[in-house]
């Protein structure tokens, strides 16, 4: 497809409904609002396109930002780009999925590495919630590898920025569901931490407690493995 026809079908399925939705979630103009459903069967209809992807995302509209998420090729993408879109963002839902596209991309951990450092408040968002998708896609890597940013979030995580501090309790939770031996610290650390305090508007969001998460989260995959 071309851009101007994604555009054109993107205005097609959005409705006031959801822009005012994702406005209060901390979405900003310009942007339709396209139901997430609406955009996967965009993305079922594209597929990868990693050109097409780079365009819908000049365009700084919010929901050809989020579908440019699902049809780049995250082989494809460099560290120049990445380093150039994620500044680029400033709504937790885009970073969210921005982060999920690309956590299997070769250079997906540099990133993370050097992300998860930052002071800046949605770069460090961007960091964390990479971690904890590359947690949940990356089983080759060792437990070792997890235990500076577990050491990160039992120390400084009451101390970060309220969206930075949401994702590092999600990456608590996402190091946490791997194996047995990360559940334990993970749980060690949530319960050292205590309640984790994010601001989430006038929305009804809720921020998970870690613990109770994890062991329903590891509940879940024995039974899987039982089957």
């Amino acid at each position: 497809m071309l851009l101007e026809e994604v555009i054109q079908q993107l205005e097609e399925y959005g409705t006031e409904q959801n822009r005012k939705t994702y406005k209060n979630h901390g979405a900003k103009e310009p942007l339709f609002g396209v139901s997430f459903a609406n955009l996967k069967l965009l993305k079922k209809k594209i597929k990868k396109d990693h050109d097409l992807a780079v365009e819908l995302w000049e365009t700084k509209n919010m929901d050809a930002m989020t579908l440019a998420t699902y049809i780049l090729d995250p082989k494809n993408i460099t560290a120049e780009q990445l380093n150039s879109w994620v500044q680029d963002v400033d709504y937790y839902c885009l970073m969210d999925v921005f982060m999920t596209s690309i956590c299997t991309s070769p250079i997906a951990i540099e990133r993370m590495k050097e992300w998860t450092k930052s002071n800046d408040e949605w770069i460090g968002r961007a960091g964390w919630s990479l971690l904890a998708n590359i947690s949940i896609k990356n089983k080759a890597l060792h437990d070792d590898f997890f235990s500076p940013y577990l050491e990160e979030i039992k120390e400084n995580i009451h101390n970060e920025k309220n969206r930075k501090k949401e994702a590092m309790n999600s990456a608590l939770i996402a190091i946490g569901i791997r194996n047995e031996d990360l559940e334990r610290q993970a749980i060690e650390i949530a319960r050292e931490i205590g309640k984790v305090e994010v601001d989430h508007g006038t929305t009804s969001c809720k921020t998970p407690d870690a613990e109770s998460y994890i062991k329903k989260a590891r509940e879940r995959a024995e039974k899987k493995k039982m089957k």
